[in-house]
């Protein structure tokens, strides 16, 4: 069974949104019928589908709004029509907290959609920043399943020449995390269930690095209840786009293997054009690869873990 947990799709209406604002190479592959055909490819058999960066916000707050209630709807619709292949995560107007968390309460609450997707930055405030704790209150309050995807960075890229995903995005969401940790939003929302893009960026590579600041400086050590390895260690890390042995190896030592999620970021994976195995890198987990293919998604989408032991 190999389920994939980061996997971009979108309606046609948004795809052609997406034509008019700078990003990333692929849009025109984001809709549902060339995810689907990718899915059979490489053998795949179901899929948690999220939007991802930029959004919906490109300067008009009701626009905004809108465009997530239209997604959100539709992937209500694809989550209906076929449960057993696809969850979804929802789209939050952002920055507008008011209206994400009212976006929030109807994507979870009525639709029944599977968790959300967040940033790394909200209009430059990172993942940890207070003012968006009612936001995460909220998602707490619920258990969610959050997806933090990395965001355009609120700078500008210091190496300009190279597209942003290729240094900028990791950094983004080891920002990230290290604002969760060390603003005490991990012990303050202890009940989301977070997933990190891309193996965590820097994350598990730095990790010894990060958890050093407890003994530098005594004033972050009383900020939070464990240590730095806690938190690194109870979060999920997808393997999208860092399906590579060092990138498996770094997670490996700061989280258990149940931890460490399948993914793919269709459709920014480059990966062999005939098919078949999308990670051959994979094969050296050995016995675990089950659990990072298949298996480990239950804990986030707990459908899927029934879909496993079927």
């Amino acid at each position: 069974m190999r389920i994939d947990a980061h996997l971009h799709v979108a309606p046609e209406e948004y795809v052609a949104v997406l034509a008019k604002v700078p990003g990333p190479p692929g849009t025109p592959e984001f809709t549902l019928p060339h995810a689907e055909a990718f899915m059979r490819r490489y053998e795949i058999d179901a899929a948690v589908i999220s939007t991802g960066p930029p959004g919906v916000f490109f300067g008009d707050q009701q626009r905004a709004n809108d465009l997530a209630r239209a997604l959100n709807e539709r992937y209500a619709q694809i989550v209906a029509a076929a449960p057993d292949r696809f969850a979804a995560l929802a789209t939050l107007p952002l920055p507008d907290l008011d209206a994400s968390i009212d976006e929030l309460r109807h994507a979870l609450d009525e639709l029944g959609l599977d968790g959300v997707w967040l940033p790394s930055n909200v209009a430059g405030g990172y993942l940890g920043d207070e003012r968006l704790d009612p936001l995460l209150g909220e998602l707490d309050a619920r258990g969610a399943y959050v997806l933090v995807h990395p965001f355009f960075p609120p700078y500008q890229a210091p190496l300009e020449r190279w597209p942003v995903w290729l240094i900028e995005f990791p950094f983004e969401t080891t920002r990230a995390i290290v604002n969760l940790i060390y603003s005490g939003t991990f012990d303050r929302y202890p009940s989301i269930r977070f997933q990190f893009s891309h193996l965590g960026g820097t994350a598990p590579f730095l990790a010894e690095r990060i958890g050093s600041l407890v003994a530098r400086e005594s004033r972050f050590r009383a900020a939070i209840a464990h240590e730095p390895a806690h938190y690194l260690g109870r979060v999920w890390y997808d393997t999208a786009l860092a399906n590579a042995p060092a990138g498996l190896a770094a997670a490996a030592q700061v989280a258990a293997g149940e931890r460490i999620v399948f993914g793919t970021d269709w459709p920014y994976a480059a990966l062999p054009e005939e098919g078949g195995d999308p990670a051959p890198a994979l094969a050296g987990l050995g016995s675990a690869r089950a659990g990072v293919d298949g298996a480990n998604i239950g804990a986030l989408v707990p459908r899927f873990q029934a879909k496993e032991e079927d």
